[in-house]
């Protein structure tokens, strides 16, 4: 059996193929902001109007208790707009930016686009 890191990694790696196939650019992978109790993103892209992505993959093996996209609270949702914007600081330009989700079930990948904003 897969450790639950490998599985992890390997739901990125189809998150990564999958959007790279609808055009994005991959600028860095599992972003983690310095120190203890910061944040962490699994991908940042830039889609191809500038944007940039902050990405979360999930992945499930069921559907029960409302499958992946179910499982990104408000807690994780605050982490990962933490580890943006400290991302963010470090550009001389402030982008657009989008928050997206992708959900790797047994039934496929689902993505989805302006899943939270930091408002």
């Amino acid at each position: 059996m897969d450790s639950t890191k490998k599985q992890g990694d390997a739901a990125e790696d189809t998150a990564l193929a999958y959007l790279r196939a609808a055009g994005l650019k991959l600028l860095e992978r599992n972003y983690r902001t310095p120190g203890r109790g910061g944040g962490e993103i699994d991908l940042i892209m830039q889609d191809r109007d500038g944007t940039r992505v902050f990405v979360e993959v999930r992945k499930r093996s069921s559907s029960l208790y409302g499958g992946a996209a179910a499982s990104i609270g408000a807690v994780k949702q605050r982490r990962i707009l933490f580890a943006a914007r400290f991302y963010l600081m470090r550009l001389n330009f402030e982008p657009p930016c989008r928050f997206d989700v992708i959900c790797v079930e047994p039934t496929g990948v689902k993505w989805l686009k302006a899943a939270f904003d930091a408002g």
